[in-house]
């Protein structure tokens, strides 16, 4: 079994293999030649984007810099929005779902190391994967620690570090993050009569 096998079966592996270093080196070019583009090369981002993710859906939007290790590892669906320095560790399977909001500087880390001061000089690691749901806000500053789910309607306050799976139509936060309280009806029917107001002021405008 080769380390890039073993990589993404979620086994110990070491990094410094020359097919894995020859992936990571592909990343990086694709990251280097987004990260230089300017607002007007939306159609050459999108390229990039589509080389260097397994998936990518339509309508997602990537503030430079951004930073990943493979970009092959991860699948983003419709819509998605990332804000500026977001980092992907992606050496185990990244998966985004459908209208997801990153605020600045959210990580996603799917890379663990060896307790053992030894292992990490022999430079062993392994990978868990990371899930994120549908409909869900990470807030700034949010790191995301591996082997994590986030269900769907998940709103993730800013500065919280993830360690644990997050139920769907909750808001959670915290170091570590636990849930604060669930997205429920009355906050739904709040945010209605917030966009109608919106809707009507902006009529008479």
């Amino acid at each position: 079994m080769t380390e890039k096998e073993r990589m993404v079966n979620g086994q110990i592996y070491r990094a410094n293999d020359a097919e894995l270093r020859a992936d990571m080196k592909r990343a990086r070019v694709l990251t280097r030649l987004f990260n230089q583009t300017t607002e007007e090369q939306q159609a050459y981002r999108r390229e990039l984007t589509h080389q260097l993710f397994a998936q990518s859906g339509a309508d997602l939007y990537i503030e430079p810099p951004f930073r990943t290790d493979y970009g092959c590892q991860t699948t983003i669906g419709q819509r998605v929005y990332m804000n500026y320095d977001c980092i992907i560790i992606d050496v185990a399977p990244v998966t985004i779902g459908d209208n997801v909001f990153f605020g600045p500087r959210v990580g996603l880390y799917t890379a663990g190391h060896p307790i053992s001061a030894q292992g990490r000089r022999d430079d062993l690691e392994y990978g868990k994967p990371i899930t994120i749901g549908n409909d869900v806000w990470l807030g700034g500053n949010t790191a995301v620690n591996p082997g994590v789910t986030i269900g769907n309607n998940v709103v993730i306050g800013s500065g919280s570090v993830v360690t644990k799976d997050i139920p769907d139509n909750v808001i959670a936060v915290g170091n570590p993050c636990r849930v604060l309280r669930p997205i429920d009806q009355a906050e739904e029917d709040y945010w209605a009569r917030e966009k109608e107001q919106y809707f009507a002021e902006i009529a008479n405008d």
